[in-house]
């Protein structure tokens, strides 16, 4: 019996958050209803502070989004934990190259993990209703988390294609254990690294 208990707390937690995660998904990008904000979330520079592969894919989803009217607002949320990496900024300035106006896009700078992205989203950032944007092996747990944090999220998947296979097998087999904690972040309702003072930006620009 004991074994069978532990069983259960190891599959249980991860199944639930994928398959929360799994009802907010939408097929494609016109399969997404209107939604007021996009949320990206990080994923990395290249060594010269540009947008890594899987973040660009995420950015040209997002503004594909914005050209079609799906949302009016993107917040990029990511790691700008030290002075000479800024994610934030590397994702404004790769979605203003690209068409959307920068005043639609606004920073969350301490985005340091799905959960805390998507407390501050909504705690924070005052974000009700929101798609979020990021690899299809990755956008259910974020859905999950975003939609415990209190947010009537949709999930919009983009490829996770890589050049380097093996890095891609290794990032679905830790979202098992991530998707573990997801759920106890949920539960025990962890508090970002930083929450901080509401911040307008989001409201700013969906007024304008």
């Amino acid at each position: 019996m004991p074994a069978v208990v532990v069983a259960l707390a190891v599959i249980v937690p991860p199944a639930a958050v994928q398959g929360v995660g799994q009802s907010k998904v939408r097929a494609s990008a016109e399969g997404v209803s209107a939604a007021p904000v996009a949320i990206v979330l990080g994923a990395g520079l290249r060594p010269d502070g540009s947008p890594s592969v899987f973040l660009t894919r995420r950015l040209a989803r997002a503004a594909e989004l914005y050209a079609a009217g799906t949302v009016e607002v993107v917040l990029v949320s990511g790691d700008n934990s030290r002075q000479d990496y800024d994610e934030p900024t590397a994702m404004r300035d790769w979605l203003v190259a690209n068409g959307v106006p920068d005043e639609d896009v606004v920073r969350d700078f301490a985005g340091f993990d799905t959960h805390d992205t998507c407390v501050r989203a909504h705690q924070v950032f005052g974000v009700e209703a929101a798609v979020v944007v990021s690899q299809d092996y990755h956008v259910r747990r974020a859905a999950f988390s975003c939609a415990a944090a209190g947010i009537d999220v949709q999930a919009s998947g983009v490829s996770s294609e890589s050049v380097e296979p093996a890095k891609a097998v290794m990032y679905r087999v830790r979202e098992v254990a991530a998707s573990w904690k997801a759920a106890l972040d949920a539960v025990v309702r962890r508090n970002p690294v930083h929450l901080g003072d509401p911040e307008d930006g989001v409201r700013e620009a969906l007024a304008n």
